[in-house]
C-alpha cells in the first residue's frame, strides 16, 4: 500500500461536479460518477458532487429518480464539470436558457468541461464547444455542426479542456481517461480494477460498418419534433 499512500498524500484538492436535470439517461450519470467516486474514495483531495437547480428528486429515463447532492449556487466553481445526456428531455433542454446559463457559469473556471452522450449538445447549445472537436451519440453526432463544432466518430474526444464521450456506456471510458489525466495512469488502472470494468459483451462489439444513421433518421426527427416543437427556429436549424 506504500505506492497508494504516496499518491494519497500528493493528490490535489479538486471538485468533480456532475449536472443533473430531469430526464437524463441514468447510465450517462452513474457510470462516470462511479468512476469518479472511486477516485475520491481511493485518493483524498478529490470530491465528487452532483449539481441541480434544487435538491429534490428528478426523473430519469428509467423508473429510478436521482437527487442532486448540491445546488449550482452551493458549488459555483467546480474544477471539473460533466454533463450527462438523454433523449427528448436533453434535446428540449437545448432551448432551456436557464440551464444553459448555469452550464456557462459553472464551466467558466473549470479546468475540464465534459459530457456524456447528447450532453455535448447542451455544451454546444451553450456556446462552449464552438471551434472544438467533439463527439456524442452516433445518431445525433451531426447535430453538433450547426453550433460550429467538428463532430468526431471516436469513443471519447479531448480538445483542450473539453472532454466529450460518445453514447451512454462510453462515459465510463471517458471517466477513466479523466482519472488518468488528473491523478495519473496508475490510479486510473486501480480504479478500473476496483470497479472491475472489463467489458466482454455477450454478442461482441458493435459492427460500426453496418450501422446506417440514415436508416434511423425518422426516429431522430420524431425525437427532435417532440423536444423542440415549441421552438421552431431551433428545430429548423437542427432538422437541416
Amino acid at each position: 500500500m506504500t505506492q497508494w499512500s504516496a499518491e494519497r498524500t500528493a493528490a490535489p484538492d479538486m471538485t468533480i461536479a456532475f449536472v443533473a436535470y430531469p430526464g437524463i439517461t441514468m447510465l450517462d450519470l452513474v457510470g462516470p460518477l462511479q468512476v469518479c467516486a472511486a477516485l475520491a474514495e481511493l485518493v483524498p483531495g478529490y470530491r465528487t458532487v452532483v449539481l441541480g437547480e434544487r435538491i429534490e428528486p428528478m426523473g430519469t429515463d428509467t423508473p429510478l429518480a436521482v437527487v442532486p447532492s448540491h445546488t449550482f449556487d452551493e458549488v459555483p466553481d467546480p474544477d471539473v464539470l460533466l454533463v450527462p445526456g438523454g433523449l427528448v428531455p436533453t434535446l428540449a433542454a437545448m432551448a432551456d436558457e436557464e440551464l444553459l446559463g448555469r452550464l456557462r457559469r459553472a464551466a467558466a473556471g473549470a479546468s475540464v468541461v465534459g459530457s456524456v452522450c447528447t450532453g455535448s449538445l447542451l455544451l454546444a447549445a451553450a456556446g462552449l464547444l464552438e471551434g472544438c472537436r467533439a463527439t456524442t451519440h452516433w445518431l445525433f453526432r451531426d447535430l453538433l455542426v450547426p453550433f460550429g463544432v467538428t463532430p468526431v466518430a471516436e469513443r471519447w474526444v479531448e480538445d483542450g479542456r473539453y472532454l466529450t464521450a460518445a453514447g451512454v456506456a462510453a462515459g465510463i471510458d471517458m471517466a477513466l481517461h479523466l482519472v488518468g489525466r488528473v491523478a495519473g495512469a496508475d490510479v486510473a488502472r486501480w480504479v478500473q480494477l476496483m470497479i472491475e470494468y472489463d467489458p466482454q459483451p455477450p454478442f461482441g462489439g458493435i459492427d460500426w460498418a453496418a450501422v446506417d444513421p440514415a436508416e434511423h433518421a425518422p426516429f431522430r426527427q420524431q425525437a427532435l419534433v417532440r423536444a423542440l416543437g415549441d421552438h421552431p427556429e431551433l428545430l429548423a436549424r437542427l432538422s437541416g
